[in-house]
């Protein structure tokens, strides 16, 4: 079952509200998200436990709560997707509270001023009708396991000070508690604007065309498999699918954070929330609405936001054992001075009752999920797709990240870097320039799938050159192919098989060596029959464009880097000597893992591939790290995926995660040290109720307002 709970402030209603559920009978699998104000649960069958059960007690709680049907989940609706009510905050029901609540205390304060000998029974009247609701959540709150609830603490201090005679005070202490309750409610919708933001970029509507061409407007979330969609300049797609008609530029930013407008054209692949800058284009749905690429980075999104970091699950350990404590602490104020140093029973009673509303863990408790859940949507917004609390805190920590070569440092696809024609050394052949080469080399390839060979094509694609037709095309498996050409009989093959069947000079193999010594891969092309070496290709898998430049940052934060590749010796020292990286090369997957284990000993590693082939090092790293481009693997595989496939983007993980947990640790300072402050200042009797509601209200409105903003962070530091 699932539902959309309202009304959560702070990430101690997620726990009132799971105590009150495990006590019904047959509820069992609770899982409530502060974040996402999204509630599942499961209930046993043939159990007195309805569903209207669990409603009333969420609501006798004081939380508004929904059912969301099985139709929002088939189009993919889920807690934070489903239809989200904008209100203001005087639509609430807190806002309400507190108008309600201001114009009573108002009217009593009023009477206080015409008729001054009823003015303290004004007061207590208003006291009385203000915090009834107060009281009866929180006997609700004891009745189901929480006993120590700040509603208790409020009320128990609102009716001491009633007695004690401080009618005023009681009235400033109800009224300033619904004001920072209030406060703390409009604080957590602000810090839930990251899951909202994503949930905007779903469309919402598309443009159906049936199999005459005709239009028809639909909902996005009502579009199947292999429906065929129009996508007109300015719109968004409405679903992840392949181009079947037209060229255009489209906006993935929504998806991958990458600004630059991507060219696509038939066969392309395409994201729903991409937006088309100025082809009309028809688009093959591949994905329904519950599946494509935006909702399952929102579900992956709240997951993560569900999951609780380690530094989350001791603060609210601590807390279990920091209210009582202090609760105690405010009962020995109570009696220890009237009793033992001749104090007035009035005057710490009042004290012990202002220290009672100290005690609320509120603050502690949000300190650390406000600021999880900021930097995660902070991440998301960049492309930065973290599966939850404990991998953003832990790729802070680590101190060696060990990248994958092919894919991750590099593009993934080798391309030509030089082409050489050889000089003949008899002058009675015709010499060949670098084009006359190319065509050769292109044409005797053209048969191949071989990644190799298709980027020989390609490089002449691009280069315009006429290709001549070869025939009689046949490989030697693993070493060359073979075709006629113009009437020749001509090779490509590596520079050890062109060796054994064709004459190389001394100069022609300074260059193949020369070459190979810098990490490239050499073709020979030679004619079969005069055994002459007519030229040679060079090609190699080159370092993505910000390769060096994410190196030297995570230098410069002090985390090592190394490089571990399967790839030959040569072409690794090569790259790592551009990148100025550690490395180890002709690696099998179970070095790789030997290697990480090793490493793991004495650091903390994280581990960067391409989420395929990487898959058993990414599970053994401390943080695995997947190189996406908005991918399936991409986003299954690892603790994290990198959406726009870009190294920097592992130095702003480190930096987004050092800013989070510094981030946490002001929240901490923040607030135990306003408490404590108020603590001292209220045992000195400096400070009095009011006051102390104040503190607790605004530690926690602090709290929310510093973890929100890590949403304004944009890459290694604030910008």
């Amino acid at each position: 079952m699932q539902y959309r709970i309202e009304g959560m402030d702070c990430a101690s209603c997620v726990d009132k509200i799971e105590r009150a559920l495990r006590r019904l009978p047959g509820v069992s699998e609770i899982e409530l998200n502060f974040a996402t104000q999204k509630l599942e649960l499961t209930l046993a069958p043939d159990v007195n436990t309805d569903v209207e059960d669990i409603e009333k007690t969420i609501k006798r709680l004081g939380f508004g709560v929904s059912a969301l049907t099985g139709e929002q989940n088939e189009a993919g609706l889920n807690g934070s997707q489903a239809a989200i009510d904008e209100q203001q905050w005087w639509q609430t029901i807190k806002g309400k509270q507190v108008i309600g609540i201001g114009i009573l205390m108002s009217a009593a304060y009023g009477l206080s001023l015409v008729f001054p000998e009823y003015g303290a029974w004004a007061f207590i009247v208003a006291v009385v009708i203000g915090v009834l609701p107060f009281a009866r959540k929180a006997l609700l709150l004891a009745a189901t396991g929480t006993p120590f609830s700040i509603e208790m603490l409020m009320s128990v201090a609102a009716i001491g000070a009633l007695f004690i005679g401080e009618s005023g005070e009681a009235a400033a202490v109800v009224f300033l508690f619904s004001v920072g309750e209030l406060f703390e409610s409009v604080a957590a919708d602000r810090a839930r604007a990251g899951i909202k933001a994503l949930v905007s970029l779903v469309p919402k509507t598309a443009i159906l065309l049936d199999a005459q061409g005709k239009q028809q407007h639909v909902a996005a979330s009502s579009l199947q498999v292999d429906d065929v969609v129009l996508v007109r300049p300015g719109d968004s797609v409405p679903a992840d699918g392949v181009i079947i008609n037209g060229t255009s530029s489209l906006d993935d930013s929504p998806i991958t954070g990458e600004s630059v407008p991507v060219a696509k054209t038939i066969d392309d692949a395409v994201f729903a929330g991409s937006i088309n800058i100025d082809g009309v284009l028809q688009v093959r749905v591949q994905k329904t609405a519950a599946d494509n690429t935006i909702a399952r980075i929102i579900e992956l999104v709240e997951q993560a936001q569900a999951s609780k970091a380690p530094t989350a699950r001791f603060i609210e350990r601590f807390s279990r054992y920091y209210t009582p404590a202090v609760m105690a602490i405010a009962a020995l104020i109570i009696v220890v001075p009237p009793l033992l140093m001749g104090g007035e029973w009035a005057t710490w009673l009042y004290r012990g009752l202002a220290l009672l509303l100290i005690a609320c863990p509120c603050a502690l408790v949000l300190s650390t999920p406000a600021a999880i859940a900021s930097g995660l949507a902070a991440g998301a917004r960049r492309g930065l797709l973290i599966k939850g609390g404990s991998a953003l805190e832990t790729i802070g920590q680590v101190n060696t990240v060990a990248f994958d070569k092919t894919g991750t440092l590099t593009e993934g696809k080798p391309r030509v870097t030089d082409v050489i024609a050889f000089t003949p050394e008899s002058s009675s052949v015709h010499a060949q320039d670098q084009n006359d080469i190319l065509a050769l080399f292109a044409s005797v390839e053209s048969g191949s799938s071989h990644p190799l060979a298709k980027a020989i094509v390609d490089h002449a694609e691009a280069a315009s050159v006429v290709v001549p037709a070869a025939t009689n095309a046949s490989a030697t498996a693993g070493k060359a192919v073979h075709a006629t050409v113009a009437e020749r009989k001509l090779a490509i093959g590596s520079p050890i098989y062109a060796a054994e069947h064709a004459v190389i000079s001394p100069k022609q193999q300074r260059h193949i060596e020369t070459l190979q010594n810098e990490g490239k891969t050499v073709s020979i092309l030679f004619d079969e029959q005069s055994r002459m070496a007519l030229g040679l290709i060079a090609l190699r898998d080159e370092l993505r464009e910000d390769a060096q430049a994410g190196v030297a940052q995570l230098k410069a934060m002090g985390v090592r880097s190394v490089m571990l590749t399967g790839d030959n010796r040569l072409t690794a020292q090569a790259l790592a000597r551009d990148l100025d990286i550690d490395w180890q090369a002709e690696l099998l997957p179970e070095d790789k893992l030997r290697l990480l284990n090793d490493m793991k000993n004495e650091h903390k590693i994280a581990m960067v591939g391409d989420g395929i082939n990487d898959a058993p090092a990414l599970a053994t790293a401390d943080v695995g790290i997947a190189m996406g481009g908005g991918t399936d693997v991409a986003m299954e595989t690892a603790d994290i995926a990198l959406l726009k496939s870009r190294v920097t983007d592992t130095a702003h993980l480190i930096a987004l995660s050092r800013t989070t947990m510094s981030n946490i640790k002001q929240n901490v300072v923040f607030a135990l040290g306003l408490k404590g402050l108020f603590l001292i200042t209220t045992i000195l009797g400096v400070t009095g109720l009011w006051i102390a509601v104040m503190a607790d209200a605004g530690a926690t409105v602090l709290v929310t307002l510093n973890a929100l903003r890590l949403l304004r962070f944009k890459g290694a530091a604030y910008e």
